[in-house]
């Protein structure tokens, strides 16, 4: 599964299952097969990749929930990354990880 990297720190580009039908360009987990099961293979690329997952998931909702205005934003992704990088600021002082 090589999926697209980011073109600055060649890391996967990684979906949820929302995804399914972009695998060549994005990493997704393996889908259980109807009537079967996944392979010892496919539940542990599934259980390090939702482990990945779960670290970008948790920082978008601090960053939304803390500052409502990032909540219904419909910027291109490319053009938000400034005011999300201020908000990440933001909110390392607030929790004082500044060091």
């Amino acid at each position: 599964m090589a999926g697209r990297r980011h073109a600055d720190l060649n890391r996967p580009v990684l979906g949820d299952l929302g995804y399914e039908g972009e695998a060549s360009t994005i990493t997704v987990a393996f889908k259980k097969p109807q009537g079967g099961q996944r392979a010892d293979e496919q539940k542990t690329h599934n259980k390090a990749h939702n482990g990945k997952r779960a670290v970008g998931e948790r920082g978008n909702s601090l960053l939304k929930m803390t500052f409502k205005a990032l909540r219904n934003v419909s910027l291109c992704p490319w053009r938000i990354g400034k005011i999300v990088a201020a908000a990440l600021t933001l909110l390392h002082i607030d929790h004082d990880r500044t060091t």
